[in-house]
């Protein structure tokens, strides 16, 4: 088995991604994944991707779009999932003939790939479901990248055994993403350790700040949160080299559908983001 204590510490060799106009590399411009955790209405949906296409040209920081059409795995059976895939791929069409964003949305069994793929840019494999082969392989088949998010029951170097899925239909263009392990009953830590484990692998790494940050069924029918690590965890994260953040926002994160405990406010992202892009750069001019 893979330690941390052999992990080896050479350059990275990694394969450039292009998605949309975005190159991601090594040496590539610092990107931010982003967007409401799932899709509420088409009016929120739009506001908020609005909001990241202005942000995007203000900041000259790369957005891809991402919200989920269903969220399969909420706490309670009355949680509310989205609303489907159907109307939720006609939605994301929408924010890209608006836009121009990029986008990336969550696929949860192999026959959604299919619709999926026809609509996104990037296919991402929620957490939960890294394991599932069937899963995995369908999207790697479809020849798109893919966002691999790490279970939270898994540690950073079994991730290799998925890696290794979608690699053998012939697509290299993966994504992988950390999102905090549990330790214990409904709590996240994040073992920063992770970014450096994942990317010997060669593939990019993004950090889920908000996903990070959950408490997980603290509330006992939903996920509670603590929004104000966000920040210090994704320059830390960025710090060890991390090529992307993650992040989920609203407009109203208290009174959000799903996630709204870990999920910043619109009108927070603009700072945060210019302060995470000057560590970027400072981390690979010295790198």
């Amino acid at each position: 088995m893979t330690t941390l204590s052999n992990q080896r510490s050479t350059t990275v060799i990694m394969d450039p991604i292009q998605i949309g106009d975005l190159t991601i590399s090594e040496r590539g411009p610092f990107f931010v994944i982003a967007g409401p955790c799932v899709i509420e209405n088409e009016e929120i949906t739009l506001r908020v991707a609005t909001f990241l296409r202005e942000t995007s040209e203000s900041l000259d920081i790369p957005v891809i779009f991402k919200s989920s059409y269903d969220k399969a795995n909420r706490t309670s059976l009355q949680s509310y999932r989205g609303p489907g895939v159907d109307r939720g791929l006609e939605i994301l069409q929408k924010v890209r003939e608006q836009t121009g964003l990029a986008l990336l949305s969550d696929v949860h069994e192999p026959g959604e790939v299919i619709k999926a793929e026809r609509v996104l840019d990037v296919l991402q494999i929620p957490a939960f479901l890294c394991r599932q082969t069937d899963l995995l392989l369908a999207a790697g088949q479809t020849g798109l990248p893919v966002n691999i998010k790490k279970g939270q029951f898994l540690s950073p170097w079994e991730m290799e055994q998925a890696i290794q899925k979608v690699v053998s239909t012939g697509n290299r263009r993966l994504l992988l993403t950390e999102r905090g392990t549990f330790f214990g009953y409904n709590n996240l830590v994040v073992d920063i350790r992770s970014i450096a484990v994942m990317k010997n692998f060669g593939f990019p790494v993004v950090f889920d700040a908000t996903h990070s940050v959950q408490l997980p069924g603290q509330a006992g029918t939903s996920t509670g949160g603590q929004r104000e690590f966000i920040e210090p965890l994704s320059r830390a994260a960025l710090a060890a080299g991390a090529n992307g953040i993650f992040m989920e926002v609203h407009p109203d994160p208290d009174s959000a559908l799903c996630d709204g405990p870990n999920s910043l406010p619109l009108q927070q992202i603009k700072p945060v983001l210019a302060l995470l892009k000057e560590i970027y750069g400072l981390v690979r001019s010295r790198s």
